[in-house]
This record gives structure tokens, sequence and C-alpha cells, in this order.
């Protein structure tokens, strides 16, 4: 019976949620007001109600518990407590391929497809699999460490003393399952840094720039959130002089913590809303732009966000994302570079604004590509990088 308590409390909190706060945070709150709930009444109730959403659009007309029902049945390859839940005829068609599971779901309701989960299959990037990465939804991506250097050895000897179970991708890349805790067994920023496959794949783009780079080179993290971008290109880049700015205050604040961890000691930061305005700040050898975008890319580990999404989005994040790039290209110095970033799978705000950059400025196209991350686990990312003429 309990977990029948705990898919009727699940159900509940689905009704009550609107999408106007991310599901974490409202998660967190309703426990924090209902003390009732332990730690794992906590992390099952969690799970349903992330599960619920991983269905995105997909049968809107039925109710809130059948819908559930669905998503159970497609993220999961066994039953387990489940099976509580569900008859005789859905338990018998149970199996542990997905693209069986597939077959009996669209055998029950013959408009559930693919499209129907994420409807905007038309506005993808060419170079993405729609199906992998659609499908890709019903899988938790994996949480990913980023080796800084000189910390490998010491990293990988800390993991397999304390016998936590790990792959490693590359020399400085590891991936754990998601709800691994490892800020007790590595310090965080310092040793690693929690960061996704696709974004430690921004390395690639920022190598290109080093031949043309000197000590203490300015460069500017135009919108730096926590500021891992700027770790990764000292970490790439060497002795660099970073500026970083956001438009959200708290964010940067959070961000000196982080540095101070990461050992950056020297650097600018100050809040802007580069949509509205250009800053006054000296022009930068490296612009890094990871604009404010639809994070359709990450709704993996945010399903609440796929299913709250409506198509008019993409091209106001594009429209804000012209603005954003027309005012920070203004302060990319003569042959200094320009690296834009999106976490859109949308070619309206990858390719398509790779194009826009690339016609309007007076810049060349050196790299774009999109990093394919569902085939990893991981976020599936957009960057291009451009070199002022």
């Amino acid at each position: 019976m309990r977990f029948q308590s705990y898919f009727n409390t699940a159900v509940l909190l689905i009704r009550q949620y609107d999408g106007s706060v991310p599901l974490v945070h409202f998660l967190k709150q309703y426990f924090g007001q209902n003390k009732k709930y332990g730690s794992t009444d906590r992390k099952w109730i969690s799970h349903l109600c992330y599960t619920y959403y991983r269905i995105g659009h997909a049968l809107k007309e039925y109710g809130i518990e059948e819908r559930l029902k669905t998503a159970l049945f497609l993220i999961h390859e066994e039953p387990q407590d489940w099976e509580v839940l569900f008859d005789a005829v859905w338990l018998n068609k149970w199996d542990k391929l997905l693209s069986v599971r597939l077959a009996f779901i669209q055998s029950q309701y013959p408009d559930f497809s693919s499209h129907s989960i994420f409807p905007w299959t038309a506005d993808i990037s060419n170079e993405i699999d729609s199906t992998a990465f659609i499908l890709s939804h019903f899988i938790q991506p994996d949480l990913f460490l980023r080796i800084r250097p000189g910390n490998e050895k010491r990293v990988l000897q800390k993991l397999t003393d304390n016998k936590i179970p790990f792959q490693q991708l590359s020399a400085s890349c590891i991936a754990l399952p998601n709800a691994t805790k490892i800020d007790t067994v590595l310090e965080i920023d310092k040793e690693v840094v929690i960061q996704d496959y696709s974004s430690q794949r921004i390395a690639e783009f920022l190598q290109l720039t080093t031949y043309n780079l000197a000590p203490n080179t300015p460069i500017w993290d135009c919108c730096s959130a926590s500021g891992g971008k700027t770790i990764l290109a000292k970490d790439v880049l060497g002795n660099i002089y970073p500026t970083v700015s956001d438009i959200r205050p708290s964010i940067l604040k959070n961000l000196q913590q982080r540095f101070k961890n990461a050992g950056i000691k020297s650097y600018h930061s100050f809040v802007n809303d580069l949509s509205k305005n250009t800053p006054n700040i000296q022009q930068c050898k490296l612009v890094i732009c990871d604009v404010p975008c639809s994070g359709s890319g990450t709704w993996g580990r945010t399903p609440e966000q796929l299913c709250f999404f409506t198509e008019k989005k993409i091209t106001e994040y594009a429209d804000m994302q012209k603005k954003i790039v027309s005012n920070a290209i203004s302060l990319v110095a003569p042959r200094g570079y320009f690296l834009y970033i999106t976490c859109s799978v949308f070619c309206q705000e990858n390719e398509e604004m790779a194009n826009f950059i690339e016609k309007e400025f007076s810049i060349e196209s050196l790299k774009k590509e999109v990093l394919i991350g569902y085939t990893h686990k991981a976020d599936t990312m957009f960057a291009a990088l451009f070199q002022k003429k």
C-alpha cells in the first residue's frame, strides 16, 4: 500500500503544479511544509512527479493517473514495487526492451508517438536524430564530473577507494549515476567540476584559440551564470583575466564562492542585461556567450519544462539572442574570438543564429557543431566559434 500512497500523493502534487517555478523548488517547498515525509518517501514521490513529465505532451486528453501509469510503464524495465498499480494485461507486456513496451502503449493508445511527446520535431537541428533524442527523455541523465588539471590520479583513486562506480569517458571526464553523492569524497570546483559531458566538449572550441591568446588575456563570459565556462576556459587557456556578467545578482554572488574554490582570485564581475545594452568595458580577445535559451537540450534533467513549453517561445528566445549577440560582438577585439553556445536542440536558436552572426557581422566561422548528448545520457548543446576580421 505504501507505493499506492506515493502514487496518490504524486497525483495530488502534479494537479497543483503549474510550471511557474522549477519542479525541484516546488517539491522542496511542499516537503518543507509537510514534515511527515521521510527521505525515502520524498525520493519516491519526487521520482513519480518527474516520471510523469517525461512523456511530455503525449496523452494530454487523458487523466493524470492514466498518464502517470503510462510513464512508469515506459521508463522502468521491470514493474518492481509499482506492480500494485497495474492489471495483469499490462504486467504481462512489461518487457525489458523499450521498443516492446512502446509497441504495447501504441496498441492501447493509437495516437501515442514520439511526435506526441515532443511536438516540435520540424524545428529540431538537422544533425539530431529526433526519435532517439525524444526517447532519451525516458532515461535520467548521468552526473558528469570534469577533473581539473593535475588532479587526475587523486580523483580516480578517491572514487576507487570509496567504491563509487564510475565510467571514464576521457582523461578528464567521468560519468556517474545521477544520484551519486560525491561532495564528501571530492573537493568540488577545486579537484573536479560538476559539468555535463557536452559542456565539457566546449574545451574543443576553446583549444582553437590558444595559439592566438597571450598570458593574462582579458576574456569576457557575458552570460556567465555560475561561472562553469570561465573555470573551463582557465583550465584550457591557462593564465587569463576573466570578466563575468549576468542579469542575476544572486547568481554572481554564488559565483564568488565558486571562483574562490577554483583558485580564480583575479577577475571582474558586474550585473548587466545584455539584451538591452552594451556595458562600458574594454574589448576582449575572447567573448564567451552562453545565451539564455529554450534549454530544450536539457529537458531530460528538467522534464517539466518540456510539458509547459510552447512553440512561440522558440522565436521569443531567438529574438532575445539576436539582441544579446549584437551587443556582445561589439566588444570582441580585432582578430578576437566570439564563442556562441546554447543548450537548445532548435535550429532557430542554433544554426540559424550562427548564420545570422556570420552574415550580420564582420566575423568568420571557424567551427560550429551540435554537441550530441543523448547517446551518452547527457545534454545536447550547440556551439559555434567565430573570429573577428
